[in-house]
């Protein structure tokens, strides 16, 4: 490791896992192979911010990350002098400040992938239409006040769906439209028709997309370049009588224009995942919206992925423990 910060010495290490909201990682992986090495610490709660998150993080020389639930830029970073190692999960974070880490000789560690939740983004995609699309949630509620059919919902077969992003989530989606008897119209900035072909889709520029589409669906990555993509205009476009759905990044939506057309009955409802700001504050205008359906970043919430990426976790923190760091993240 002499390229990275040494473990501490006349004390055991200390670990803590961020963001374990649902208080699960320790049932889902072997962490007592640590016990005898190091400390470990659960935190349940979302990390605060400011000075409390660095009075929080000071004491530990590992940090656990699930994805990008805690963001770790290079200002925080450079307030913990004793961190020593970072355990990331997922292939990739972007809200981890790589290059401050690699130079203060953090040793920055990632996982493989996520096993057979990998496609959970997608599944949870399809529960927020059919939800929509069926009054799910509300009839389930009149359900248990006594009422009998209150809403009267509205089949997929013969409908449009619109993909904005066709990657390997966006992709996902089409067979599963196609077996719903649906049309699929697809666009990104970098789409092509005949990608979009071999895909199952058709190629719609994106002013005819969200047109033609009775549901949006949103598969991009955040980049400088989609950040905002759908804005006012955009909604504008779209048929009062459409959905929105979001699995994949809050800020690919301008949210103010968002909820104004949700307000305004310019849309008819939004099918939520994802947030400009996580967790979403309690007093979010987007919770008092009755024509969207929020869920809490589920998109990859499942048993399937967390265990995969804790177990993974565990065994990097034991390569470091080993002063051989494994799976050091690739930026």
């Amino acid at each position: 490791m002499t390229d990275f910060r040494p473990l501490p010495t006349g004390r055991r290490p200390r670990i803590a896992v961020l963001d374990d909201y649902m208080g699960v990682a320790h049932r889902l992986a072997d962490w007592e192979r640590l016990a005898d090495r190091a400390d470990v610490t659960f935190l349940t709660d979302p990390l605060p911010e400011g000075e409390a998150a660095v009075t929080t993080l000071r004491p530990f020389d590992a940090l656990c990350l699930m994805r990008e639930r805690t963001a770790m830029p290079g200002d925080l970073l450079r307030q913990l002098p004793e961190l020593r190692a970072i355990a990331a999960t997922g292939r990739r974070n972007r809200t981890l400040d790589h290059d401050t880490a690699r130079a203060l000789g953090i040793a920055v560690m990632a996982t493989s992938g996520s096993g057979n939740g990998v496609y959970a983004t997608v599944e949870l995609a399809w529960g927020l239409i059919i939800g929509l699309m069926r009054h799910i949630p509300e009839e389930s509620a009149a359900m248990r006040e006594g009422a009998w059919q209150t809403r009267l919902g509205n089949a997929l077969y013969g409908r449009t769906l619109g993909l904005v992003g066709l990657g390997k989530l966006g992709a996902r989606m089409v067979p599963i439209a196609r077996a719903f008897g649906m049309d699929v119209i697809a666009w990104s900035p970098n789409l092509t028709p005949e990608r979009a072909a071999e895909a199952g889709a058709t190629f719609a520029p994106k002013d005819e997309l969200l047109r033609r589409a009775d549901i949006v669906s949103l598969h991009l990555v955040l980049a400088p370049t989609t950040r905002g993509i759908i804005g006012q205009e955009d909604l504008a476009l779209m048929r009062n009588d459409a959905i929105l759905i979001n699995t994949a990044r809050g800020p690919l939506v301008d949210q103010a224009a968002l909820i104004e057309a949700l307000q305004g009955g310019r849309l008819r409802a939004a099918g939520i995942d994802v947030y400009d700001h996580e967790p979403l504050p309690p007093g979010a205008p987007l919770r008092q919206l009755p024509n969207t359906l929020l869920t809490p970043h589920l998109g990859y919430s499942v048993e399937e992925t967390f265990t995969a990426f804790y177990r993974e976790t565990v065994e990097n923190l034991e390569s470091w423990l080993d002063g051989a760091p494994r799976r050091l993240a690739q930026v």
